[in-house]
């Protein structure tokens, strides 16, 4: 008899052979997505039939082989949300809910006005999933402008209420028609300097949604006047960028002239992870309260 601790504990040597950094969460999860369980209960599996254990075997090979485990399962999980992902779509991650962690704080104001989001560079829908979950009398627009990432889109999009508009980020006529005036605007855009080496996953994604040219800051430069032309007065901007770029982002919002309260964020490693601006003009709104403390540059 072969229980789903056993397989667990084995599955999770041959990931940690294969240099899977997060081995013992990831045998799990492939285990629990065969037995269909949550991986909290598979001590409570005696017995393992030898087609799931099978069914394992090919999942812990496509795994060893540093497949995105969200590739194999189908689904990976953003803010408490499932989302389906797959090939053709930027798997999102854990450290980019800090933005609507930020963004839940600056808008925490019950009573006021309907606001309108945009999530630039939507991919999966994460962000716009995430904070049209999160806030409240709120129009939340997902802009994308792959194909394959727009399919996943609009499935997860399905009755959340969000308007999925595929479009280029980087067009100032197709973003002004598509976003009108907006109060907040957030973005995980392509970042990655072309020539930086990245892991076997992030291979797996879609190149467009990991690299911006030389510098990495290609998509991000474009994209900011237009987020500026599309912010009303005191609208938020928050914007995820590449380890060594922070200075790159805020130097380029501060050359734009027309944002105030401009703050490099990290993550909860320590690593420069995203930078939030305010567009200036009339009253500060939402800024008003906004964490103004500035990591070291």
């Amino acid at each position: 008899m072969t229980t789903a601790d056993t397989l667990r504990r084995d599955g999770a040597r041959t990931l940690h052979d294969a240099g899977v950094s997060s081995a013992g969460h990831d045998a799990a999860a492939l285990l629990a997505y065969v037995l269909d369980v949550e991986p909290g209960r598979l001590l409570l599996v005696d017995e393992v039939s030898a087609d799931d254990g099978a069914r394992f075997d090919a999942a812990l090979t496509r795994r060893a082989a540093r497949e995105p485990l969200q590739h194999i399962t189908g689904r990976a999980w953003f803010d408490g949300r499932e989302l389906a992902v797959g090939p053709g779509v930027f798997v999102p991650r854990p450290e980019t809910e800090l933005i609507v962690e930020w963004v839940s704080t600056a808008l925490d104001r019950p009573g006021e006005r309907s606001l309108r989001v945009a999530d630039l560079c939507s991919g999966s829908g994460a962000l716009a999933l995430a904070l049209v979950g999160r806030l409240v009398n709120v129009e939340v627009i997902a802009v994308e402008n792959s194909v394959e990432a727009l399919a996943y889109l609009r499935r997860n999009a399905t009755d959340s209420g969000v308007r999925v508009v595929q479009g280029d980020v980087t067009d100032p006529v197709a973003m002004a028609e598509a976003l009108g005036a907006c109060d907040v605007i957030v973005s995980n855009p392509p970042y990655v300097p072309a020539a930086s080496p990245v892991s076997a996953e992030v291979r797996h994604d879609p190149a467009e949604a990991v690299f911006s040219g030389e510098t990495g800051m290609d998509v991000i430069d474009a994209m900011i006047p237009i987020v500026a032309d599309a912010l009303t007065a005191g609208g938020l901007f928050a914007v995820e960028h590449d380890d060594e770029t922070a200075p790159a982002v805020v130097d380029a919002l501060a050359a734009d002239g027309r944002f105030r309260d401009i703050v490099a964020h990290a993550d909860l490693a320590g690593r420069p992870r995203f930078v939030t601006a305010v567009r200036s003009g009339g009253d500060a709104g939402a800024g008003a309260d906004l964490d103004r403390a500035r990591m070291e540059q």
